[in-house]
């Protein structure tokens, strides 16, 4: 006879992505690590050192941008989006106030903004970064922009997820590079 362990299942993701989020930050230890922590999809911490200088430089520009292009009240940088695989940082973002109104749950939001922009660093792969921009697509991001290391932009729309275009629907002032 074999034995079933009674473990419990994840019904609500978010709610578990919050639930588990507000424990990680509650972690005095937690609050004095300098980088980036995310979750994953089991609640487990992820951590990664902090960027670099030239990324963090991007990652404002690109806010910045967003900001003067679009609006400065929807422009943010290091953004907490609930996905599927755990509680997911983006770089840059740009969201509108009526999804922020819908989105933002405990200062995480559980629908991913309109535009989400990742600032590629050196240890990021191929796969890494195509895992992230699916999540961030079906946690609801209209668009997913890449920023190389030499500050190229690179624009991915939701109805083609996989194809890089030359510039943004949402934001067709963008410059194509940032560098």
């Amino acid at each position: 006879m074999i034995a079933v362990l009674d473990l419990p299942e994840i019904r609500d993701r978010h709610a578990f992505n919050l639930a588990r989020w507000k424990e990680i930050c509650a972690n005095p230890e937690l609050l004095k690590v300098e980088g980036r922590i995310e979750s994953d999809a089991f609640g487990h911490i992820l951590m990664r050192p902090p960027p670099g200088f030239s990324h963090s430089t991007y990652q404002y520009r690109i806010a910045y941008l967003l900001g003067e292009t679009l609006g400065h009240d929807g422009a943010s940088t290091e953004c907490p989006v609930s996905t599927k695989k755990g509680i997911r940082g983006v770089d840059s973002v740009w969201i509108s106030p009526s999804r922020r109104r819908d989105a933002l749950r405990e200062n995480i939001l559980i629908i991913a903004p309109e535009i989400c922009v990742e600032v590629l660093s050196p240890g990021n792969t191929r796969a890494e970064m195509d895992e992230k921009r699916a999540l961030l697509f079906e946690a609801g991001a209209e668009e997913v922009w890449f920023c190389d290391e030499k500050g190229r932009m690179f624009f991915f729309m939701k109805s083609a997820p996989s194809e890089a275009i030359g510039t943004s629907t949402l934001c067709p002032d963008f410059p194509a590079s940032v560098g």
